[in-house]
């Protein structure tokens, strides 16, 4: 599945920072692959200002990315959990679409 620069951001944080040591073996690998390159950060020019982050919009393009059974178990997982805690915001929805339809069989 094709990831924007803010999908990627928000899959990051969306994934679990506890668990068994295998799938914290599996979740460090995800998280470097989600990572931005040295490349990406300087086209992107992120900037912090307070709690908001932003970066120039178009200059990098969206990455493919594949996701196992256990790695995608574990971000159906971290959505659900921002769901019951009704902490899901606008831009998560198209993770939440897309996760949810793979855990439907809709792939």
């Amino acid at each position: 599945m094709e990831l924007s620069v803010i999908e990627r951001i928000l899959l990051l944080q969306v994934l679990p920072v506890e668990g068994s040591y295998l799938n914290l073996k599996l979740l460090r690998e995800t998280k470097e692959e989600l990572s931005f390159t040295e490349e990406e950060n300087k086209l992107l020019g992120f900037t912090q200002k307070e709690q908001q982050l932003t970066w120039k919009e178009g200059v990098v393009m969206d990455r493919e990315y594949s996701f196992g059974e256990v790695v995608s178990d574990l971000i159906v997982s971290g959505l659900k959990d921002l769901d019951k805690q009704e902490k899901l915001t606008e831009n998560h929805m198209v993770l939440w679409e897309r996760f949810m339809e793979v855990e439907n069989g809709n792939e």
